[in-house]
Protein backbone atom coordinates (compact mmCIF):
# COMPACT_ATOMS: atom_id res chain seq x y z
CA UNK A 1 0.00 0.00 0.00
CA UNK A 2 0.85 3.45 -0.82
CA UNK A 3 1.75 6.19 2.09
CA UNK A 4 -0.14 9.76 2.11
CA UNK A 5 1.81 11.99 0.39
CA UNK A 6 1.35 15.41 2.20
CA UNK A 7 2.09 16.69 5.34
CA UNK A 8 -1.17 17.43 7.31
CA UNK A 9 -0.47 18.74 11.07
CA UNK A 10 -3.53 20.37 11.88
CA UNK A 11 -5.38 17.00 10.44
CA UNK A 12 -3.28 15.61 12.82
CA UNK A 13 -4.49 17.33 15.49
CA UNK A 14 -8.14 15.31 15.40
CA UNK A 15 -6.41 12.13 15.71
CA UNK A 16 -5.75 13.28 19.79
CA UNK A 17 -8.28 12.76 21.89
CA UNK A 18 -10.52 9.76 23.01
CA UNK A 19 -13.21 9.82 20.33
CA UNK A 20 -12.64 8.29 17.22
CA UNK A 21 -11.29 10.82 14.23
CA UNK A 22 -12.45 10.87 10.51
CA UNK A 23 -8.78 12.04 9.69
CA UNK A 24 -7.91 8.85 11.00
CA UNK A 25 -10.45 7.11 8.52
CA UNK A 26 -9.62 8.89 5.36
CA UNK A 27 -5.80 8.09 6.18
CA UNK A 28 -6.29 4.72 5.91
CA UNK A 29 -8.43 5.12 2.36
CA UNK A 30 -5.89 7.19 1.25
CA UNK A 31 -3.64 4.06 0.91
CA UNK A 32 -5.53 2.55 -1.25
CA UNK A 33 -6.76 5.89 -3.01
CA UNK A 34 -5.83 8.74 -4.89
CA UNK A 35 -8.63 10.79 -4.26
CA UNK A 36 -8.49 10.22 -0.49
CA UNK A 37 -5.17 10.85 -0.86
CA UNK A 38 -5.83 14.24 -2.22
CA UNK A 39 -8.51 15.15 -0.10
CA UNK A 40 -5.99 15.42 2.92
CA UNK A 41 -3.78 17.71 1.28
CA UNK A 42 -6.71 20.20 0.15
CA UNK A 43 -8.50 19.82 3.79
CA UNK A 44 -4.90 20.57 5.14
CA UNK A 45 -4.92 23.26 3.31
CA UNK A 46 -8.72 24.45 4.03
CA UNK A 47 -7.32 24.58 7.58
CA UNK A 48 -4.28 26.52 7.02
CA UNK A 49 -6.70 29.09 4.69
CA UNK A 50 -9.69 28.90 6.37
CA UNK A 51 -10.87 29.05 3.05
CA UNK A 52 -13.25 26.15 1.89
CA UNK A 53 -12.38 25.25 -1.46
CA UNK A 54 -15.34 23.24 -2.44
CA UNK A 55 -17.69 24.55 -5.33
CA UNK A 56 -21.18 23.40 -6.15
CA UNK A 57 -21.88 21.22 -9.30
CA UNK A 58 -24.99 22.47 -9.96
CA UNK A 59 -26.78 19.80 -12.10
CA UNK A 60 -25.03 16.49 -11.64
CA UNK A 61 -27.02 13.18 -11.51
CA UNK A 62 -28.07 9.82 -13.20
CA UNK A 63 -30.09 9.43 -16.35
CA UNK A 64 -33.82 9.78 -14.90
CA UNK A 65 -33.30 11.15 -11.71
CA UNK A 66 -33.15 15.07 -10.55
CA UNK A 67 -32.31 13.87 -7.25
CA UNK A 68 -29.97 11.48 -4.95
CA UNK A 69 -26.44 13.21 -5.97
CA UNK A 70 -24.94 16.12 -4.65
CA UNK A 71 -22.53 17.58 -7.66
CA UNK A 72 -19.11 19.29 -5.68
CA UNK A 73 -15.99 20.25 -7.51
CA UNK A 74 -12.67 21.30 -6.08
CA UNK A 75 -11.34 25.20 -7.52
CA UNK A 76 -8.19 23.56 -6.70
CA UNK A 77 -7.87 20.96 -9.07
CA UNK A 78 -4.80 21.62 -10.61
CA UNK A 79 -3.04 21.57 -7.48
CA UNK A 80 -5.50 18.38 -6.44
CA UNK A 81 -6.37 16.20 -9.19
CA UNK A 82 -8.19 13.59 -7.64
CA UNK A 83 -11.06 15.79 -5.65
CA UNK A 84 -11.25 17.84 -9.44
CA UNK A 85 -14.75 16.32 -9.18
CA UNK A 86 -16.02 14.63 -5.80
CA UNK A 87 -19.55 14.06 -5.84
CA UNK A 88 -21.50 12.96 -3.04
CA UNK A 89 -24.43 10.18 -3.84
CA UNK A 90 -27.02 9.82 -0.94
CA UNK A 91 -27.94 5.67 -0.96
CA UNK A 92 -31.58 4.60 0.31
CA UNK A 93 -30.95 2.34 3.49
CA UNK A 94 -33.50 -0.10 4.26
CA UNK A 95 -36.08 0.54 6.89
CA UNK A 96 -34.46 -0.02 10.80
CA UNK A 97 -30.62 0.29 8.92
CA UNK A 98 -30.79 -3.59 8.89
CA UNK A 99 -28.21 -5.15 6.51
CA UNK A 100 -26.40 -8.42 6.36
CA UNK A 101 -22.71 -8.49 6.22
CA UNK A 102 -23.02 -9.87 2.53
CA UNK A 103 -24.80 -6.36 1.93
CA UNK A 104 -22.66 -4.44 3.70
CA UNK A 105 -19.56 -5.76 1.77
CA UNK A 106 -21.35 -5.69 -1.75
CA UNK A 107 -22.20 -1.55 -1.32
CA UNK A 108 -18.32 -1.03 -0.17
CA UNK A 109 -16.74 -3.02 -3.09
CA UNK A 110 -18.50 -1.04 -5.11
CA UNK A 111 -17.43 1.88 -4.02
CA UNK A 112 -14.39 1.59 -3.32
CA UNK A 113 -14.04 1.00 -7.25
CA UNK A 114 -15.89 3.65 -8.79
CA UNK A 115 -14.92 6.47 -5.80
CA UNK A 116 -13.00 7.17 -2.88
CA UNK A 117 -14.07 4.45 -0.97
CA UNK A 118 -15.26 7.20 1.86
CA UNK A 119 -18.73 6.46 3.10
CA UNK A 120 -20.86 8.08 6.13
CA UNK A 121 -23.03 5.37 7.83
CA UNK A 122 -25.38 7.25 8.07
CA UNK A 123 -26.17 10.72 6.82
CA UNK A 124 -28.71 12.77 9.18
CA UNK A 125 -31.43 12.16 7.08
CA UNK A 126 -30.96 8.40 7.06
CA UNK A 127 -28.74 7.33 4.02
CA UNK A 128 -25.90 5.62 3.41
CA UNK A 129 -23.66 8.02 2.04
CA UNK A 130 -20.84 7.42 -0.12
CA UNK A 131 -18.04 10.40 -0.36
CA UNK A 132 -16.51 11.09 -3.02
CA UNK A 133 -16.77 10.22 -6.74
CA UNK A 134 -16.36 11.74 -10.87
CA UNK A 135 -18.98 12.69 -13.09
CA UNK A 136 -18.64 9.47 -15.38
CA UNK A 137 -18.33 7.09 -12.81
CA UNK A 138 -22.00 7.97 -11.32
CA UNK A 139 -23.99 5.57 -14.00
CA UNK A 140 -22.04 2.81 -13.59
CA UNK A 141 -22.23 3.30 -9.51
CA UNK A 142 -25.95 3.16 -9.92
CA UNK A 143 -26.18 0.60 -12.57
CA UNK A 144 -24.17 -2.12 -9.93
CA UNK A 145 -26.48 -0.96 -7.53
CA UNK A 146 -29.45 -1.48 -9.17
CA UNK A 147 -28.27 -5.20 -9.08
CA UNK A 148 -28.08 -5.31 -5.26
CA UNK A 149 -31.42 -4.14 -4.95
CA UNK A 150 -30.22 -0.03 -3.94
CA UNK A 151 -31.92 2.62 -4.99
CA UNK A 152 -30.62 6.45 -5.07
CA UNK A 153 -32.33 8.29 -2.21
CA UNK A 154 -33.44 12.07 -2.26
CA UNK A 155 -31.61 15.50 -2.38
CA UNK A 156 -32.44 18.61 -3.15
CA UNK A 157 -36.26 20.49 -3.00
CA UNK A 158 -37.78 17.02 -3.38
CA UNK A 159 -38.82 14.01 -0.45
CA UNK A 160 -35.98 13.39 1.29
CA UNK A 161 -35.22 9.44 1.80
CA UNK A 162 -37.68 8.49 4.78
CA UNK A 163 -36.28 6.43 7.74
CA UNK A 164 -37.32 5.34 10.85
CA UNK A 165 -36.63 3.32 14.24
CA UNK A 166 -36.38 -0.18 14.28
CA UNK A 167 -39.89 -0.23 16.03
CA UNK A 168 -41.42 -3.75 16.23
CA UNK A 169 -38.17 -5.67 15.42
CA UNK A 170 -36.62 -4.87 18.41
CA UNK A 171 -38.43 -2.68 20.87
CA UNK A 172 -41.24 -3.79 23.13
CA UNK A 173 -42.77 -0.22 23.59
CA UNK A 174 -43.37 0.57 19.36
CA UNK A 175 -47.03 1.60 19.13
CA UNK A 176 -47.26 0.80 15.35
CA UNK A 177 -44.74 -0.80 12.85
CA UNK A 178 -42.38 2.21 12.08
CA UNK A 179 -40.67 -0.39 8.98
CA UNK A 180 -43.55 -1.41 6.95
CA UNK A 181 -45.03 2.17 7.20
CA UNK A 182 -41.55 3.29 6.22
CA UNK A 183 -41.17 0.88 3.80
CA UNK A 184 -44.49 1.73 2.10
CA UNK A 185 -44.66 5.22 2.23
CA UNK A 186 -41.59 5.31 0.21
CA UNK A 187 -42.18 3.03 -2.21
CA UNK A 188 -45.94 4.93 -3.05
CA UNK A 189 -43.48 8.47 -3.35
CA UNK A 190 -40.91 7.35 -5.52
CA UNK A 191 -41.48 10.38 -8.04
CA UNK A 192 -41.52 12.70 -5.34
CA UNK A 193 -38.54 10.74 -3.94
CA UNK A 194 -36.37 10.94 -6.75
CA UNK A 195 -37.90 14.11 -9.07
CA UNK A 196 -37.35 17.29 -7.06
CA UNK A 197 -40.61 19.43 -7.29
CA UNK A 198 -41.46 20.55 -3.83
CA UNK A 199 -40.51 24.53 -3.13
CA UNK A 200 -37.93 23.10 -0.81
CA UNK A 201 -37.12 19.54 0.93
CA UNK A 202 -39.64 17.78 2.86
CA UNK A 203 -38.34 15.11 5.00
CA UNK A 204 -40.74 11.79 6.97
CA UNK A 205 -39.73 9.87 10.16
CA UNK A 206 -41.36 7.51 11.78
CA UNK A 207 -40.88 6.86 15.67
CA UNK A 208 -42.25 3.54 17.32
CA UNK A 209 -43.31 5.73 20.65
CA UNK A 210 -42.91 8.90 22.66
CA UNK A 211 -38.97 8.18 23.41
CA UNK A 212 -38.30 8.95 19.59
CA UNK A 213 -35.83 7.62 19.04
CA UNK A 214 -35.03 9.17 15.31
CA UNK A 215 -35.78 12.46 16.73
CA UNK A 216 -38.26 13.08 14.41
CA UNK A 217 -40.09 16.09 16.40
CA UNK A 218 -37.21 18.19 15.32
CA UNK A 219 -35.80 16.92 12.60
CA UNK A 220 -38.57 15.89 9.91
CA UNK A 221 -41.26 17.97 8.15
CA UNK A 222 -43.61 15.25 9.21
CA UNK A 223 -43.58 13.20 12.18
CA UNK A 224 -45.26 9.58 12.92
CA UNK A 225 -44.37 9.37 16.53
CA UNK A 226 -46.49 6.21 18.14
CA UNK A 227 -48.94 6.69 21.42
CA UNK A 228 -51.46 4.95 22.35
CA UNK A 229 -54.98 6.29 23.92
CA UNK A 230 -56.29 3.92 26.61
CA UNK A 231 -55.12 3.67 30.00
CA UNK A 232 -51.48 2.84 30.72
CA UNK A 233 -51.30 -0.96 31.31
CA UNK A 234 -49.65 -1.55 34.83
CA UNK A 235 -48.59 -4.14 37.36
CA UNK A 236 -48.97 -3.32 40.73
CA UNK A 237 -46.90 -6.02 41.93
CA UNK A 238 -44.17 -4.65 39.85
CA UNK A 239 -44.46 -1.42 41.19
CA UNK A 240 -43.78 -2.75 44.66
CA UNK A 241 -41.25 -4.53 43.73
CA UNK A 242 -39.46 -1.39 42.11
CA UNK A 243 -40.21 0.13 45.19
CA UNK A 244 -38.80 -2.25 47.90
CA UNK A 245 -35.32 -2.68 45.60
CA UNK A 246 -34.82 0.95 46.56
CA UNK A 247 -36.69 3.07 43.93
CA UNK A 248 -37.80 6.06 45.02
CA UNK A 249 -41.17 6.41 43.78
CA UNK A 250 -42.18 9.71 44.23
CA UNK A 251 -39.11 11.90 43.65
CA UNK A 252 -37.46 9.84 40.37
CA UNK A 253 -40.81 8.97 38.83
CA UNK A 254 -44.24 10.88 40.46
CA UNK A 255 -42.55 14.49 40.98
CA UNK A 256 -41.03 14.30 37.57
CA UNK A 257 -44.45 13.57 35.95
CA UNK A 258 -45.18 16.63 33.01
CA UNK A 259 -48.54 15.94 33.73
CA UNK A 260 -48.55 15.70 37.57
CA UNK A 261 -50.96 12.65 36.79
CA UNK A 262 -49.69 10.14 39.18
CA UNK A 263 -50.24 9.46 42.68
CA UNK A 264 -48.32 6.61 45.46
CA UNK A 265 -50.17 5.80 48.81
CA UNK A 266 -47.52 3.57 49.90
CA UNK A 267 -48.75 0.96 48.47
CA UNK A 268 -50.62 1.38 44.90
CA UNK A 269 -49.73 3.58 42.47
CA UNK A 270 -52.79 5.17 40.65
CA UNK A 271 -52.68 7.52 37.37
CA UNK A 272 -55.30 9.55 36.05
CA UNK A 273 -54.88 8.80 32.61
CA UNK A 274 -56.71 11.62 30.99
CA UNK A 275 -53.86 13.88 32.42
CA UNK A 276 -51.18 11.31 31.08
CA UNK A 277 -49.04 13.29 28.18
CA UNK A 278 -47.15 10.06 26.72
CA UNK A 279 -43.67 11.73 27.71
CA UNK A 280 -42.52 7.81 28.54
CA UNK A 281 -40.87 8.81 31.60
CA UNK A 282 -42.72 6.70 33.90
CA UNK A 283 -42.79 3.62 31.74
CA UNK A 284 -39.16 4.26 30.97
CA UNK A 285 -38.16 3.97 35.11
CA UNK A 286 -40.33 1.24 35.41
CA UNK A 287 -39.98 -0.66 32.33
CA UNK A 288 -42.20 -4.46 34.30
CA UNK A 289 -44.45 -2.24 35.77
CA UNK A 290 -45.73 -0.24 33.28
CA UNK A 291 -46.56 -0.23 29.52
CA UNK A 292 -48.08 1.77 26.97
CA UNK A 293 -51.76 1.25 26.61
CA UNK A 294 -53.36 -1.40 23.89
CA UNK A 295 -55.04 1.03 21.36
CA UNK A 296 -52.21 1.99 19.78
CA UNK A 297 -51.11 3.93 16.43
CA UNK A 298 -49.43 7.28 16.01
CA UNK A 299 -49.25 11.62 16.46
CA UNK A 300 -48.74 13.04 13.15
CA UNK A 301 -46.53 16.41 13.40
CA UNK A 302 -45.83 19.21 10.94
CA UNK A 303 -43.40 21.77 10.73
CA UNK A 304 -39.60 21.17 12.41
CA UNK A 305 -36.59 22.37 10.54
CA UNK A 306 -33.27 23.11 11.55
CA UNK A 307 -32.36 27.03 11.13
CA UNK A 308 -31.92 28.15 7.26
CA UNK A 309 -34.32 30.68 6.27
CA UNK A 310 -35.25 31.11 9.88
CA UNK A 311 -34.77 29.80 13.05
CA UNK A 312 -34.73 26.13 14.10
CA UNK A 313 -38.60 25.14 15.36
CA UNK A 314 -40.06 21.86 16.68
CA UNK A 315 -43.03 19.90 15.02
CA UNK A 316 -46.34 20.73 16.00
CA UNK A 317 -49.02 18.69 16.33
CA UNK A 318 -51.55 18.05 13.59
CA UNK A 319 -53.46 14.68 14.33
CA UNK A 320 -53.56 13.92 18.15
CA UNK A 321 -54.34 10.17 17.29
CA UNK A 322 -54.29 7.63 13.88
CA UNK A 323 -54.49 4.51 13.42
CA UNK A 324 -51.06 4.05 11.33
CA UNK A 325 -51.51 0.29 9.41
CA UNK A 326 -52.04 -0.65 5.69
CA UNK A 327 -52.57 0.11 3.31
CA UNK A 328 -52.01 3.45 4.96
CA UNK A 329 -55.39 5.11 2.62
CA UNK A 330 -56.21 8.32 4.81
CA UNK A 331 -51.93 9.42 5.73
CA UNK A 332 -51.29 9.09 2.06
CA UNK A 333 -54.98 11.49 1.17
CA UNK A 334 -53.02 13.92 4.32
CA UNK A 335 -50.15 14.19 2.86
CA UNK A 336 -50.65 14.67 -0.49
CA UNK A 337 -53.16 17.24 0.32
CA UNK A 338 -50.47 19.05 2.25
CA UNK A 339 -48.15 18.74 -0.74
CA UNK A 340 -50.74 20.49 -3.46
CA UNK A 341 -51.16 23.19 -0.89
CA UNK A 342 -47.68 23.77 -0.38
CA UNK A 343 -46.55 23.56 -3.87
CA UNK A 344 -49.26 25.75 -5.02
CA UNK A 345 -48.43 28.65 -2.52
CA UNK A 346 -44.81 28.10 -0.92
CA UNK A 347 -41.87 30.46 -1.36
CA UNK A 348 -38.94 28.91 -2.81
CA UNK A 349 -36.77 27.04 -0.26
CA UNK A 350 -39.70 27.78 2.33
CA UNK A 351 -40.28 24.40 4.58
CA UNK A 352 -43.71 23.66 5.31
CA UNK A 353 -43.20 24.48 8.86
CA UNK A 354 -42.24 28.13 8.07
CA UNK A 355 -45.11 28.19 5.13
CA UNK A 356 -47.68 27.29 7.66
CA UNK A 357 -46.31 29.92 10.22
CA UNK A 358 -47.05 32.58 7.11
CA UNK A 359 -50.46 31.56 6.50
CA UNK A 360 -51.18 30.99 9.50
CA UNK A 361 -52.79 27.51 11.10
CA UNK A 362 -56.28 28.37 10.54
CA UNK A 363 -55.64 28.94 6.85
CA UNK A 364 -53.56 26.00 6.12
CA UNK A 365 -56.25 23.58 7.87
CA UNK A 366 -58.94 25.05 6.09
CA UNK A 367 -57.07 24.93 3.26
CA UNK A 368 -56.09 20.39 3.81
CA UNK A 369 -59.55 20.24 5.25
CA UNK A 370 -58.57 18.88 8.36
CA UNK A 371 -60.67 20.33 11.26
CA UNK A 372 -58.54 22.32 14.45
CA UNK A 373 -58.48 20.73 17.70
CA UNK A 374 -57.59 21.76 21.49
CA UNK A 375 -53.79 19.79 20.77
CA UNK A 376 -52.75 22.46 18.10
CA UNK A 377 -52.90 24.99 20.22
CA UNK A 378 -49.09 25.86 21.66
CA UNK A 379 -49.98 28.08 24.58
CA UNK A 380 -53.43 29.27 26.01
CA UNK A 381 -55.20 31.96 24.47
CA UNK A 382 -52.68 32.09 21.35
CA UNK A 383 -55.48 29.73 20.07
CA UNK A 384 -54.52 30.82 15.84
CA UNK A 385 -58.09 29.73 14.54
CA UNK A 386 -60.84 31.38 17.39
CA UNK A 387 -61.05 34.82 16.88
CA UNK A 388 -62.10 37.11 19.64
CA UNK A 389 -62.33 40.94 20.55
CA UNK A 390 -60.66 42.33 22.90
CA UNK A 391 -61.69 45.28 24.36
CA UNK A 392 -60.35 48.18 26.61
CA UNK A 393 -61.75 50.81 28.82
CA UNK A 394 -61.49 54.46 27.92
CA UNK A 395 -60.53 57.23 30.43
CA UNK A 396 -64.14 57.34 31.82
CA UNK A 397 -64.67 53.83 32.19
CA UNK A 398 -66.60 53.10 29.44
CA UNK A 399 -65.53 49.79 27.32
CA UNK A 400 -65.08 50.56 24.32
CA UNK A 401 -64.09 47.69 21.14
CA UNK A 402 -60.26 47.57 20.14
CA UNK A 403 -59.94 49.35 16.50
Amino acid sequence: MAETTYKTPLLDELEKGAWPSFVKEIKMAAKRSPMANDLLGQLEQSYQEKIGHWKHGGIVGVMGYGGGVIGRYSDLSEKYPGVSHFHTMRINQPAGWFYTSEALRSLCDVWERHGSGLTNMHGSTGDIVFLGTRTEELEPIFEELAKLDFDIGGSGSDLRTPSCCNGMARCEWACYDTMQACYQLTQDFQDELHRPAFPYKFKFKFSGCPNDCVASIARSDMSFIGTWRDDIQMDQSEVKKYVDGGLDIQKDVIDRCPGKCMEWNGKELSIENSFCVKCMHCINVMPKALRPGKDRGCTILIGSKAPIVEGAQLSSVLVPFMKLEPPYTEIKDLIERIWDVWCEEGKNRERVGEFIQRVGLGNFLEAIEVEPVPEMVAHPRENPYVFYEEYYEDDDGEEEEEA
